[in-house]
């Protein structure tokens, strides 16, 4: 009976653990990245974002202008003091400059989704910087 029980407790404190996001695995792909030439010090990139199922980008901020679009699955966002919100295929959403985008994440656990992301920003500037946990 106390094996079961131990057993029991086990698998319960592994379920807790199974819809905790996990960071930093998402799948990044740059499909172009140009200078704007009538925008001096300016640049904009499109990409990919794929999440396996569960999958999230860190807390991050941009300091940059982003517009998402979903194109497989569905994305949960939140950014700055707006609530989170979810994201289906063909529906967008826009990341003002210097936003902190707290959650960026699959919405399931089960299927993969993926994003299309366009980014204006500062020739030398990242994509994205970690926020302080």
């Amino acid at each position: 009976m106390k094996r079961l029980l131990v057993a029991s407790l086990m698998l319960a404190s592994l379920s807790a653990f199974a819809h905790e996001p996990v960071y930093n695995q998402e799948s990044i792909k740059v499909l172009q990245e140009h200078a704007l030439t009538n925008v001096p010090g300016k640049k904009t990139i499109m990409l990919t974002v794929d999440y396996a199922p569960g999958q999230a980008t860190v807390p991050h901020s941009h300091t940059g202008t982003a517009v998402a679009y979903v194109l497989e699955g569905a994305v949960t966002s939140r950014v700055n003091d707006e609530k989170a919100k979810t994201y289906k295929v063909g529906e967008s959403f826009y990341e003002p400059a210097g936003s902190r985008h707290f959650e960026s994440s699959n919405a399931s656990q089960t299927k993969p989704a993926k994003l299309l992301v366009v980014i204006v920003l500062d020739d030398k500037a990242e994509v994205l910087t970690p926020l302080a946990q």
